[in-house]
């Protein structure tokens, strides 16, 4: 037996967690892209046909669609887009920092470097290269974009999410290698709002660094001790795809 293929027999008795959402034409996605930009599976040749009796369907979507990769170039110009990143480029050590309780109190809580700190403290220093994810609960509300967008009585938006503080701990202070969260945004709300922009994303695109968003089942992961994998399509030029991403743990 080969050592490689003995190491896949051990790895697939481990604890396989699928952490992105199943997409449909009716799953929702930002309210500036323009409609119709979402098309899945169209037939295209049908069975029946004379010249080969298969089925074949196209897929239209945005780059940034349900659970998805941001590459750099998506918010900065000239940066790095997919085809900049490879295969090795897709698999990390997992960290899970849990602040479900936080925003239980608050749905516009904002990540700090001492919720950080918190979890270092009992997990350990966020190791080199980590992907390091935002557990808030966020997912359930998946896939009523009202919800998800927390749109309150005044149409404002109300989401948990990152402080540009927390980001540049785990990026600056430690070497992160990418970072994701449930919502649809990066940044908390109530800092997008603050800032006027979404200073969270850009300062992490800035950094050449990736993100995935709209992650869920991040309960079913430990917070530290899992690796997290994500696949999306080769194609050249994207400053985001929809991924596959899944954790291994024991």
């Amino acid at each position: 037996m080969y050592p490689l293929w003995n190491a896949l027999e051990k790895a697939k008795k481990l604890r396989w967690v699928e952490l992105s959402h199943p997409l449909t034409n009716d799953s929702p996605y930002w309210s500036g892209i323009p409609e119709g930009s979402v098309e899945l599976a169209k037939t295209v040749y049908d069975w029946g046909m004379p010249q080969l009796d298969c089925l074949i369907q196209t897929f239209k979507f945005p780059g940034q669609f349900g659970t998805h990769m941001d590459f750099p170039g998506h918010f900065i110009k000239n940066a790095p887009l997919s085809e900049a990143y490879g295969v090795k480029d897709m698999v990390f050590p997992l960290c899970v920092i849990d602040v479900t309780a936080q925003v239980a109190k608050d749905p516009c809580y904002v990540v700090t470097v001492e919720d950080i700190q918190a979890y270092e403290a009992q997990y350990g220093p966020i190791p080199d290269g980590a992907f390091v994810a935002l557990y808030t609960g966020w997912s359930s509300r998946w896939p009523d974009m009202n919800a998800l967008s927390g749109i309150g009585p005044d149409g404002s938006e109300n989401f948990p999410g990152w402080s540009l503080e927390a980001l540049k701990y785990i990026y600056e202070v430690r070497s992160a290698a990418a970072n994701g969260h449930e919502a649809l945004d990066t940044d908390a709300s109530a800092e997008a709002a603050k800032a006027g922009d979404l200073a969270c994303e850009r300062y992490v695109l800035a950094k050449g660094k990736l993100q995935i968003e709209v992650l869920c089942n991040l309960d079913q992961v430990p917070p530290a001790g899992a690796v997290l994998v994500a696949a999306c399509p080769n194609i050249v030029g994207a400053t985001g795809l929809p991924v596959r991403v899944w954790a291994i743990t024991e």
